[in-house]
């Protein structure tokens, strides 16, 4: 039957999207609810397009199937929202270059990387802030599926039926998300510092996430005196507090944190995963990506772009090269 999450650039191809029977207009949707794909139009058969709706459970446990599990679940329903970005115009006509930042981040961590890669490379670049993160939208929802369709829709808004993927982190997997769900949207795949299958984590982002949430800064105080107090009160993990304090903003007064720490917080062990630097197996990897390979960055550690940049704009440079 193929592979059974509905890998392929068809859905033709694979009947139903976990292989059961011969031809879609055999089941209809994934339960047979509905009698055609038309009618629904999204793979999961709520909704009116793909692009606004989709389903978790694509790259959860270790499923039976041989594949990232989750799958034979009770589907979670999720809407896009539309993703904070900031293009930055080249000249080729090649696919851009779109960049997915890690959690906690912001579409700021590719800022000065993007126009890099647009002087050396001439393609456009599409940085973007996840949902609950940066200027996006704030949601209780925090999965996977939920990001990757946030991407799809915003590509499908911007006319971009194609495009390289570089994703840090929880973008890395967003980014492989996506390419699972829909390879014809991926001319090439980055996935920085991630492994596509779920590992006993290992990250003291929970540790972070506490540390934020223990700020307490008045009201009506100068900007430099909120970053003061926020700088010491984070001393417990001093060696990301500047990574942190980038989400530090002035709501009307009151000093908060531009990142949704409750939807972050409640989805934390799925989003939590085991990083490359760990030597994940690469017959994991390869189960699910035939054609992968592993490119190490001496030095360089979990912020891989942010520790050695020239050395990851030089390592994309030449990805884009391979024939």
């Amino acid at each position: 039957m193929g592979c059974w999450w509905g890998i392929g650039e068809r859905w033709e191809q694979w009947g139903c999207w976990w292989g059961i029977g011969e031809h879609r207009e055999e089941w209809g949707s994934w339960r047979g609810i509905g009698e055609c794909w038309e009618e629904w139009g999204c793979w999961q058969g709520i909704g009116e397009h793909w692009e606004e709706w989709g389903a978790g459970g694509v790259l959860g446990s270790a499923g039976s199937n041989g594949g990232a599990g989750g799958v034979l679940g009770m589907p979670v329903f999720c809407r896009s929202l539309p993703l904070s970005y900031a293009v930055f115009n080249g000249p080729s006509p090649q696919p851009p270059l779109v960049f997915l930042h890690g959690l906690l981040g912001s579409k700021s961590n590719f800022r000065a990387i993007g126009r890099a890669l647009v002087q050396r490379s001439g393609r456009k670049v599409l940085i973007m802030d996840a949902r609950n993160h940066g200027e996006s939208p704030h949601s209780p929802t925090m999965s996977y599926e939920a990001m990757s369709l946030d991407v799809q829709h915003l590509l499908r808004r911007l006319h971009l039926p194609k495009c390289v993927l570089v994703g840090h982190s929880m973008g890395g997997k967003t980014a492989m998300t996506l390419a699972l769900q829909r390879p014809d949207l991926v001319e090439r795949l980055v996935s920085v510092d991630i492994s596509p299958t779920e590992s006993v984590a290992v990250t003291d982002f929970s540790a972070y996430i506490s540390a934020m949430r223990s700020v307490s800064i008045p009201r009506g105080i100068p900007r430099s005196t909120a970053r003061r107090l926020a700088e010491d009160q984070l001393r417990p993990v001093s060696a990301v507090r500047q990574f942190l304090l980038t989400n530090l903003v002035e709501v009307e007064g009151r000093y908060t944190w531009r990142v949704n720490l409750e939807a972050i917080s409640h989805h934390m062990a799925n989003l939590m995963v085991l990083g490359l630097h760990v030597h994940p197996s690469m017959s994991q990897i390869e189960r699910l990506f035939p054609e992968a390979e592993i490119q190490y960055v001496p030095g360089a550690g979990h912020w891989v772009h942010a520790d050695k940049t020239q050395e990851f704009i030089t390592a994309i440079s030449n990805f884009l090269l391979l024939p």
